[in-house]
């Protein structure tokens, strides 16, 4: 289809004002990748054009303009993705979130925010700080955009006691593909009021509406905190100690397993120090509760519970700078590998089963004879093997498709799915007819033909065509 370009931008500029409209080169290029690995990113189209809406009502003209034209519309929020979902793949409108970007209201009283779904996770934590107030999820990269959060459904390290976005989206304001503008739910906590289309539209990586405004709930701040850190020599002893944690009825903010060499290139990355000596892998537990006195007493109880598994040693510091330092070395491996990876994988299987996942890609490792890292959120059963380069000790270029798919295979007969968290957007979506029933992916596609008949919203992303 052709897209007249010079014709669209004239109608959008009449729609936020030309200022916010612009088709050149060097514009477009920070908005056409996010941070999928560059071996498996899809490549950009080329004849597009940016626009930047304010407010609600302008992305609903632009998206009945679409429809009028029958062009492709590409929404934008962080680019923080690893799918490859915001990367406009075909000629038409890239619609940038970034002028959403007010955090509207902190409601003391019922525990409430309301913002704009242009709000970056790092300034909306910073806020949520000043009010003496605590907002769990942290899906990893501040940068991240809160609508984009939320119809990616996003997780991170801290699932594991508060949950995924999903459990803290009370209200939104969304526009369906067709223009029309839903407001759903609100100040709620409890809401069961006709179907939940609010949780539809969650996780749907942006194919069924857009997200304008989001209703989130917050807690109050837990002052005592700290981070443990347990050495084990295997990786299948680190991640069967963790269920066990879980039945002695402790449930840590967050739980992550990670290897020496990741943490130490990571570090490296960073011109950091891993604090860690003993162990070739490692359980970080970092726990938050209302006194000092209750978090000693879950420590000693971890550092028990540790020994009967193996471990070779338990670090642990209550200072928050150290304890931000070292978050910051976990959380920037994928960051330090990138350049050496062909693709991050996101699989998750039932917790208890995570061991037994672990032993599996070991095995596949042996039998390829390659080097298969991975991390990730293990007392949610979440994981990111990563499939390196050749000359990195992965696999050969004929061979990666065939370890990946085994990896998939792993997951899928423990129980699991091939995404616990970064969703399908364009790199995974060729898996579903082989990993997904046939039924449910029917109905996805009926759903998404009811919202978007024309398929302007997103294509080419979550559902096969």
């Amino acid at each position: 289809m052709s897209v007249n370009i010079e014709l669209l931008g004239r109608e959008l500029s009449k729609i936020v004002g030309s200022e916010y409209v612009s088709s050149k080169s060097d514009v477009l290029t920070a908005y056409l990748l996010d941070e999928t690995p560059d071996a498996v990113i899809p490549s950009p189209a080329r004849s597009l054009v940016l626009v930047k809406p304010r407010s609600t009502e302008e992305v609903s003209s632009i998206l009945k303009l679409a429809n009028s034209h029958n062009v492709p519309v590409f929404v934008r929020g962080g680019g923080t993705g690893l799918v490859g979902a915001a990367v406009p793949t075909r000629d038409g409108i890239i619609l940038s979130m970034e002028r959403f970007n007010k955090i509207l209201e902190i409601d003391r009283e019922n525990l409430m925010a309301t913002v704009e779904a242009g709000v970056t996770l790092g300034d909306f934590l910073r806020k949520v700080d000043e009010e003496g107030l605590y907002f769990p999820p942290h899906p990893g990269d501040e940068g991240a955009q809160i609508g984009g959060l939320v119809v990616c459904n996003a997780g991170g390290s801290r699932a594991v006691k508060y949950g995924v976005m999903r459990n803290y989206v009370r209200g939104m304001e969304v526009v369906l593909p067709t223009g029309e503008v839903l407001n759903l739910g609100g100040k709620l906590i409890k809401d069961n009021f006709g179907f939940d289309l609010m949780q539809l539209i969650i996780g749907s990586e942006g194919v069924l509406g857009i997200v304008t405004k989001v209703v989130l709930r917050l807690y109050p701040k837990f002052p005592a905190s700290a981070t443990l850190i347990i050495g084990f020599d295997r990786r299948s002893d680190a991640v069967r100690f963790v269920p066990e944690i879980l039945r002695s009825g402790i449930i840590p903010m967050a739980v992550e397993y990670v290897e020496r060499e990741l943490v130490l290139r990571s570090a490296e990355h960073l011109g950091e120090e891993w604090p860690a000596k003993e162990g070739n892998t490692f359980i970080m537990i970092i726990l938050q509760e209302r006194s000092e006195d209750e978090v000693l007493s879950m420590a000693e109880s971890i550092d028990e519970i540790a020994g009967k598994f193996g471990a070779l040693g338990t670090l642990i510091t209550d200072n928050r700078r150290e304890q931000d330092r070292i978050l910051n070395i976990r959380s920037n491996i994928y960051t330090a590998l990138k350049p050496d990876t062909v693709d991050i994988l996101d699989v998750a299987v039932p917790p208890a089963k995570m061991g037994e996942f672990m032993d599996k890609l070991d095995e596949i490792a042996k039998e390829y004879e390659i080097y298969l890292p991975a991390y990730g959120h293990v007392a949610d059963g979440n994981v990111h093997p990563h499939i390196m380069k050749e000359e990195a000790g992965g696999p050969s270029p004929s061979q990666v498709e065939e370890v990946r798919r085994k990896i998939y295979d792993v997951a899928i007969s423990l129980g699991g799915v091939i995404t616990g968290e970064h969703g399908i957007g364009s790199t995974r979506i060729s898996y579903l007819e082989k990993y997904m029933q046939p039924e449910a992916l029917n109905l996805m596609r009926q759903i998404k033909r009811m919202l978007d008949p024309r398929n302007i919203l997103n294509p080419d992303k979550v559902i096969p065509s």
